[in-house]
């Protein structure tokens, strides 16, 4: 495009096809124009792209982006070429004479935007040819990756600040969905961002219910979830290790879904093309590690599923973020036993990572912990996490649709403990809830464990119960998991507990057969006489992104179909009142959907 010297509201309306700015982007968007450095915190789906796109176009030159996604940089640049942005990506991908061309088009001010990843930014040639250039700003997309308490630790994003030292007058931004306060502070110092302006966003994402179940069978919990919620959406189910990726992606597809498997074990070009079906496919659905995700701004998402505990919540947000990117109701389900804890746990105590950082993977991974075992609302839970006073149950997290039963767990919790205590704080859980239910085998009348106190105490409740009390007595501290061999022991909270100093209250054991209230819809349902109408107009959406080679929804969001099958416009000038049809996307599509539309009025 090298644009026309826009205003942002011009730019809004005539490339990206809205009316107006949301939260805080117009004042974002004016900072960064008049030349303010920026730290944006804004949660997936909340529109941080547009606030270093608008400014692209807006002031004079090209604006410089640096992602750690080279796998998406082609389906970014092709976003917003359908726009008529001109953009471009310098990466390892191309070919030398794509490369020369886009050098030589970055040089000659043809270009709006450039994405380059870190590692290339950072090689002499490199800042050499942008030396040369006129450059509008540097934008610098998931800076958490900046920090080595964050969860997507870059090193090269640590050697960033030289655009600070040798482009003194060009605005810079950095822009993360997840930070909480030591990571936000760990940007500004690594950055040099200690003048720019620090815009917070709300970190709600209303549109998404949080749900956490007790594991059991997991693959078929994952099944009964997805028939029952979200049969033919698409989806991202995480998972700890590549095996288990594996797995649950070949269980998956023998069930008759459409299931992928992606890791980093995979060749580079399986990759490649898993995400890619992913991207432009309707209804697949991604098994990952967390390799996968971000970036990914395909934004029909409908869950995001953890079968396997996440690391911590600054990891849990962003994997549950790429759901529901178009507003629209979306789920996080995930699955949460004590035998995650443990994992998680070892693979701490046993990681190469100095005694600092594990004391701060041990608090990220109590804090998730907790927010597990919550008997209150987990919306206000995580927002808290990162700062954020929720101020009252948010009605769409499981813990609010479905209140779970407290009780008196004092005296439970004491024989607990002290059958710990007694055994030797050595054994697992299996053993301590066999001892107090008195299911005593050989080792334990060999080493005389049948004659302790606590030996059956506990017969009136079931195993399961038990198993669900010891849980909840690790996630809050009162216990915790040696590493090596995985047994209980006594933390230094218990004392009170077991002095009787301190009444415990509980949560009561999950029923998974408990029915769940859905999330409310924003969105109106598609009435059966409308249902031919709005398949042809899906239908058509993926003949065009084939014929452009592109994600289905760099034609056209859900969101605007919906609008149109709604608005049932007459001609193409109509079009421009539908939210996410700019000028360029009128032009280009415009009288095919409005052909479309007649054929069925």
């Amino acid at each position: 495009m090298t644009a026309p010297q826009w205003t942002a509201q011009q730019a809004l309306e005539s490339v990206f096809g809205y009316s107006q700015f949301r939260g805080q982007q117009a004042d974002i968007i004016d900072h960064i124009v008049a030349g303010g450095d920026a730290l944006v915190l804004m949660p997936t789906g909340g529109g941080k792209s547009l606030c270093y796109q608008i400014p692209a176009l807006v002031r004079p030159g090209v604006a410089i982006v640096v992602s750690p996604l080279i796998a998406l940089m082609a389906d970014q640049v092709a976003a917003l070429q359908q726009l008529g942005v001109a953009a471009a990506y310098l990466n390892s991908t191309l070919d030398f004479d794509d490369q020369v061309a886009i050098e030589r088009d970055l040089v000659s001010n043809a270009l709006d935007i450039v994405y380059i990843a870190p590692e290339r930014l950072l090689q002499p040639r490199t800042l050499e040819l942008i030396q040369r250039c006129d450059i509008a700003l540097f934008a610098i997309d998931e800076a958490h990756c900046v920090s080595q308490w964050g969860h997507d630790f870059r090193p090269e994003y640590r050697q960033l600040a030289l655009l600070a030292q040798q482009f003194q007058d060009i605005p810079r931004v950095a822009l993360t969905a997840t930070a909480d306060l030591p990571t936000r502070d760990e940007i500004v110092e690594r950055l040099a961002l200690e003048q720019a302006g620090h815009y917070l966003h709300s970190f709600d994402r209303p549109n998404i219910q949080y749900r956490v179940a007790e594991h059991g069978n997991a693959k078929q919990q994952l099944a009964d979830f997805i028939d029952r919620e979200h049969a033919g959406q698409a989806g991202i189910v995480y998972c700890l290790s590549r095996r288990k990726v594996e797995e649950t992606a070949e269980w998956l597809s023998n069930a008759g879904y459409t299931a992928l498997a992606y890791h980093a074990g995979l060749s580079p070009a399986m990759r490649a093309h898993n995400q890619s079906r992913f991207l432009r496919e309707e209804g697949v659905i991604i098994c990952a590690t967390v390799a996968f995700g971000m970036g990914i701004d395909k934004p029909d998402v409908r869950f995001v599923a953890h079968v396997d505990l996440p690391a911590s919540m600054e990891a849990y947000y962003q994997e549950t973020g790429r759901a529901g990117r178009d507003g629209a109701p979306a789920t996080a389900w995930m699955l949460y036993g004590l035998g995650d804890a443990v994992q998680r746990r070892r693979m701490i105590e046993q990681g190469n990572a100095p005694e600092e950082r594990k004391r701060v993977e041990r608090g990220k991974l109590d804090a998730m912990l907790a927010y597990c075992e919550l008997a209150t609302c987990r919306r206000a839970n995580l927002l808290d996490y990162f700062g954020e006073q929720y101020p009252e149950p948010c009605g769409n997290c499981d813990t609010c649709l479905n209140p779970p039963e407290t009780y008196d767990a004092t005296r439970y919790a004491r024989m607990a403990l002290s059958a710990i205590y007694r055994t030797g704080q050595r054994f697992g859980t299996g053993y301590i809830v066999d001892h107090l239910r008195g299911a005593h085998g050989d080792r334990a009348r060999d080493l005389g464990h049948d004659t302790l106190s606590t030996a059956g105490i506990g017969t009136d409740l079931a195993a399961k119960q038990w198993r669900s009390i010891v849980r909840q007595l690790v996630a809050l501290g009162y216990v915790r998991v040696e590493q090596a061999y995985g047994g209980l022991q006594l933390a230094k909270g218990c004392r009170e507990l077991l002095r009787g100093e301190r009444v415990l209250e509980l949560r009561a054991d999950r029923r998974s057969q408990k029915a769940r209230r859905s999330a409310k819809k924003e969105l109106p349902p598609i009435e059966i006489e409308d249902e031919p109408l709005w398949e042809a107009l899906r239908a058509l959406r993926l003949e065009l992104a084939r014929e452009q080679d592109v994600p289905p929804y760099v034609i056209f969001h859900d969101a605007t179909l919906r609008a149109m099958l709604a608005a049932r416009p007459n001609d193409v000038d109509e079009l421009a009142a539908i939210p996410g049809i700019g000028a360029k996307k009128r032009q280009a599509y415009g009288q095919a959907f409005i052909d479309a539309i007649a054929q069925h009025s």
